[in-house]
């Protein structure tokens, strides 16, 4: 007899520890591996309810006590730009964009390096080689371009942004850039041109990975206007950054079982056995 089995993906939770973004606070992430024919679908769906991608796994926050962590997408529809914003691309209009497939380079590490050096020497990243630094951009399982920014003047790459192709828009998975150019906002930059990527592309979301409120490293987010949050199991507007609370009480968080049943997963390939 044939049976068809669904290749339903296993979720696991990590153990508890320092959370990067909230002092005195733990961390603890739901996750799934990403990988075999049907990880485009995977990551396609699962990024529409919050889960980020880093190499071939799929995550998203499930801590205990705590639930300041959003996922947080730019919905290109009713984007404006700032005034600061227009400054910003105006600042940058010389650069060269060049969109090359997911293959790490010596010239990326060093530039990768020295911005760790410069802006997150303490960082959970502030110890990775060379190799661990090409497992993060090479190991991927679907659709992945690397977004380098060079100085048109003196041919210097400033810039790099690991992107992922979604079905409904780009995901910017990790950025980095040359610290001498400070003045040049250049994190700001990336975001702006990952906008106009999507908007040529006919793609309707820049995801920018998650906003957490009462954070210092997270809340230049929130200024990108239409900016959307995945907050209470749903996409919404973001509004007034102050009116989202940086926790809850514990009992408010459910538990990992009833978390994974509310998961609502893509139509993946069946797998046939014979016996």
């Amino acid at each position: 007899m044939r049976h068809t089995l669904p290749l339903a993906p296993q979720f696991y939770v990590t153990a508890p520890q320092p959370c990067p973004y909230l002092e005195g606070r733990l961390e603890r992430k739901l996750f799934t591996a990403l990988q075999g024919s049907s990880a485009q679908e995977l990551n396609d769906g699962l990024s529409k309810q919050g889960f980020r991608r880093s190499q071939n796994v799929l995550y998203r926050p499930s801590c205990t006590d705590c639930s300041a962590c959003m996922s947080a997408r730019i919905q290109i529809e009713g984007f404006k730009l700032s005034k600061s914003q227009k400054r910003v691309r105006s600042k940058n209009a010389s650069f060269e964009r060049r969109v090359t497939s997911p293959w790490a380079t010596e010239e990326q590490y060093e530039l990768f390096r020295r911005y760790l050096d410069s802006r997150h020497a303490d960082g959970g990243m502030a110890d990775m080689d060379v190799f661990e630094f090409a497992a993060m951009i090479e190991e991927t399982p679907i659709r992945s371009r690397v977004v380098e920014y060079h100085d048109s003047e003196t041919g210097a790459l400033v810039a790099v942004c690991l992107t992922d192709v979604l079905e409904d828009g780009v995901s910017m998975v990790y950025s980095f850039f040359d610290p001498d150019y400070e003045k040049h906002s250049l994190g700001t930059y990336i975001i702006l041109d990952h906008v106009e990527i999507a908007r040529s592309s006919g793609l309707p979301y820049v995801y920018l990975g998650y906003w957490v409120p009462g954070s210092p490293k997270m809340g230049y987010k929130a200024k990108f206007s239409s900016l959307q949050i995945y907050k209470g199991g749903q996409w919404q507007s973001l509004g007034d950054p102050a009116e989202h609370e940086k926790g809850t009480h514990p009992l408010s968080t459910a538990p990992i079982a009833e978390q994974v049943a509310n998961i609502s997963l893509p139509d993946l390939p069946a797998h046939r056995t014979t016996r």
